[in-house]
């Protein structure tokens, strides 16, 4: 299955497009998560005390594990996020919040040390930027946590970069990105 992790607020996303093409690329069908319309909240103490004592109880029963459970599930996982002030948007790091549950996407072997448990092969990560990209704070921090804690070896970055620049034609830069994905 592949999971399409959408945190594109706007409907004319240049980032959606890009993710787009790469999904038709990917081929097949696809379960689409927008996360601009999920009910996603950020872990507050109540909620992170019931989930710790739901772990600690190996009960993965409850509703907020759903998330964690299909991203484990999946066998790719495409994520769409623009860039945003340095990063990418907050409803994507509540998600990765609200997914990072020892004993479904992660657990820790006998030295502490953390090893995956999610069944998919690769991570794309799509974004556009108006500026020039820099992946320190987005996607080197996905690809980070793919690699080291969940288990996905293979992560690409997809981007399209320098749209909103003068003088530089936003169409036509998307457009050949786009283009190398069909």
């Amino acid at each position: 299955m592949i999971l399409y992790i959408n945190c594109c607020a706007r409907q004319e996303s240049r980032t959606h497009r890009l993710a787009k093409a790469v999904l038709q690329k990917l081929g097949g069908e696809y379960t689409e998560l927008k996360l601009y319309k999920e009910n996603l909240r950020p872990l507050d103490s109540k909620s992170l005390n019931r989930r710790t004592e739901l772990i600690e109880r190996g009960d993965y029963s409850d509703k907020m594990f759903d998330y964690a459970k299909q991203f484990a599930s999946a066998d790719t996982i495409v994520i769409s996020a623009p860039y945003w002030d340095l990063s990418f948007p907050a409803p994507l790091k509540t998600y990765i919040e609200n997914i990072y549950v020892t004993g479904i996407v992660s657990a820790y072997n006998e030295k502490g040390m953390p090893v995956g448990l999610c069944g998919a092969n690769e991570l794309y990560y799509v974004t556009t930027a108006g500026g020039p990209y820099d992946p320190t704070f987005s996607y080197g921090y996905i690809e980070s946590l793919a690699k080291n804690f969940f288990g996905i070896a293979q992560t690409r970055l997809v981007k399209a970069e320098m749209l909103d620049i003068d003088g530089n034609n936003a169409e036509k830069i998307l457009n050949r990105e786009i283009k190398n994905w069909t």
